[in-house]
């Protein structure tokens, strides 16, 4: 009875050691979970209406930039309708910028999360991103659907790029992130320079600008930036053959996937460089 007790121990033991692919993932799935109800706890509190500023926040930002642009601007630009302009840009734009300005020093400040073991830096970066995407992206439902509804904005053309766009856009911040939190945690001055890098970075986004509005001999760059691409596409979705857009998937994909395969390896190796307080 003994030996059958401490063979099932061992089996057992052995099983933990080394878990199939679908326990590891389901393990870590719980982790994330785990991590993004808590930073919603510390960021937010259990009072007054708590987590739903994920949502709030987004969409304070993304509806007053389109209310004050619909307000001081002509109703057209270029033969397009600003407040479409100003949704279908502001929504990836915010969502870059916030996951991004979440992923600045994103150890250092979790940092004692890291004594758990099944804890690592990968949970920590994926679940204060995905907390950002999913709140910018059900803030962003709700203005496009809000603007729909009152008349400011037609139902896109074609919601199959719409959807395709806004995954490539997740894409992008993901890796993007990975990377920002590993240089923001190895270079103080790094971390100093991103509010400005933000800002610098407007430009190259696309979000206020269609490729076709700029100069054919400065194009390549914005042509060159993974989110302006992204963000065309999102534009054909919306207007259809009423605008000529430049993108190419095949270009987000690859240099997302460069991005994604150098945010994992500096991830990878970041955890001798976080101070474990």
């Amino acid at each position: 009875m003994m030996g059958s007790d401490t063979t099932h121990n061992r089996r057992s033991a052995l099983r933990h050691a080394n878990p199939t692919l679908l326990q590891a993932f389901l393990v870590q799935y719980r982790v994330i979970k785990a991590l993004m109800m808590r930073e919603i706890h510390t960021r937010y509190g259990r009072e007054n209406i708590g987590f739903l500023w994920v949502i709030g926040e987004p969409i304070l930002f993304c509806a007053g930039v389109a209310i004050v642009w619909t307000a001081i601007r002509p109703s057209h630009e270029h033969g397009l309708p600003m407040t479409a302009m100003v949704v279908t840009g502001y929504i990836p734009l915010t969502m870059y910028r916030h996951t991004m300005a979440r992923s600045i020093k994103a150890y250092a400040v979790n940092s004692t999360l890291l004594f758990h073991r099944l804890v690592t830096p990968l949970d920590i970066i994926i679940a204060r991103t995905i907390l950002e995407i999913f709140g910018t992206i059900l803030a962003g439902v709700i203005v496009l659907f809000g603007c729909i509804s009152l008349g400011y904005m037609e139902q896109p053309q074609d919601w199959g790029l719409i959807f395709l766009s806004t995954g490539l856009t997740i894409y992008f911040c993901l890796a993007f992130s990975m990377i920002i939190a590993a240089l923001t945690e190895r270079s103080d001055l790094l971390e100093k320079a991103m509010g400005i890098f933000s800002y610098l970075s407007l430009p190259f986004t696309g979000a206020f600008v269609m490729v076709e509005w700029v100069p054919p001999h400065y194009r390549w760059i914005l042509q060159l930036s993974p989110l302006s691409n992204c963000i065309e596409m999102l534009r054909t979705g919306q207007f259809g053959i009423h605008v000529v857009t430049y993108y190419s998937v095949s270009y987000i994909l690859t240099s997302c996937t460069i991005l994604m395969i150098i945010g994992l390896y500096m991830t990878k190796n970041i955890r001798p460089h976080i101070d474990l307080v």
